[in-house]
């Protein structure tokens, strides 16, 4: 079987119809079995998940196969060992992939579980429980590259009243992009759940200063369908292209834009005023018990640049 591929930008958050009709398509493939659906990471992991997961060799084979490919796409120096970072790394199964490639690792997960078996595993990588919600706790310019192997999709849903999917992505990639050397890489493989979910990931990684595409692996098989997201920190080193794919060699090379999220604001839904929207904002928050402002003649009305 012929390996396929799809190439789309970040630039402005903006895919083409291709693209969504392929996320979702994936999407619906796994509405059914999604744990982020279930509950938050570090509950569904328990102890017996945690131990199903590692022993599960279906899982382990495409948990090996994955990582690497993620590493392939960072497509790091042979001739030395790298220290990646792999966020999200669960019991080590991904970390075993890039100690065959030859580099060293630390890995970071939230779930206890699974790194309980990862120390009793003894992966050659240190691990930490971390939330990466909460940012990446190294040093700047820590790491040459960065692989993550479904997991970020997991910051797009709210467990818990103080969870905002927008400040919790933002400050993870904010975190990230500064614990990486100028000009790494990273590499993440998700599992989005709609066009949607993807725009809101690729476009907190712009605004925090990341470019990039989106590479989708055999587009038109249901199964075998893997979403990679691969940005650059700053100004890639050499080439700005990834490895080519096994297939056709004209259609499987990466391109990559190296534009910025560039501010604009988005418009509004509908015709919506801009009295009738701050109104409909007081009113949600008045619903959820909050102070608001009660409502007069000024509401909404826009102040003259001087008294």
């Amino acid at each position: 079987r012929t390996e396929e591929k799809a190439v789309v930008s970040t630039q402005s958050g903006h895919y083409g119809r291709g693209i969504e009709d392929l996320i979702r398509s994936f999407g619906k493939h796994f509405e059914m079995s999604r744990p982020e659906h279930i509950g938050p990471p570090e509950l569904f992991y328990n102890d017996s998940e945690a131990v199903k997961y590692t022993n599960n060799t279906r899982i382990i084979e495409i948990q090996m196969s994955m990582s690497a490919r993620a590493i392939e796409l960072l497509n790091l120096p042979e001739d030395q060992p790298s220290f990646i970072l792999d966020v999200g790394c669960g019991s080590g199964l991904s970390g075993e992939g890039i100690t065959e490639a030859g580099h060293y690792w630390v890995g970071m997960d939230i779930s206890p579980s699974m790194l309980e078996i990862a120390v009793e595993r003894e992966t050659d990588g240190d691990v930490i429980l971390s939330d990466i919600g909460e940012g990446v706790p190294f040093r700047a310019g820590s790491f040459d590259g960065v692989i993550s192997i479904s997991v970020l999709q997991w910051l797009c849903n709210a467990d818990k009243v103080s969870h905002n999917p927008f400040k919790r992505l933002k400050r993870f990639f904010t975190m990230l992009y500064s614990s990486m050397r100028s000009g790494g890489r990273a590499v993440f493989q998700v599992y989005p759940e709609s066009p949607k979910q993807m725009e809101l990931i690729t476009e907190q990684a712009t605004r925090c200063g990341f470019t990039g595409g989106v590479v989708v692996d055999f587009p038109n098989s249901t199964k075998a369908k893997k979403i990679f997201l691969c940005l650059f920190a700053g100004t890639p080193v050499g080439n700005y292209q990834l490895p080519q794919g096994l297939g056709n060699e004209n259609e499987n090379t990466i391109q990559y834009s190296n534009d910025r999220f560039t501010g604009k604001k988005r418009k509004r839904n509908g015709d919506v005023s801009r009295k009738e929207w701050i109104q409909n904002k007081k009113q949600k928050m008045r619903a959820k018990g909050k102070d608001v402002t009660a409502d007069s003649k000024y509401t909404a009305r826009k102040r003259k640049p001087k008294f």
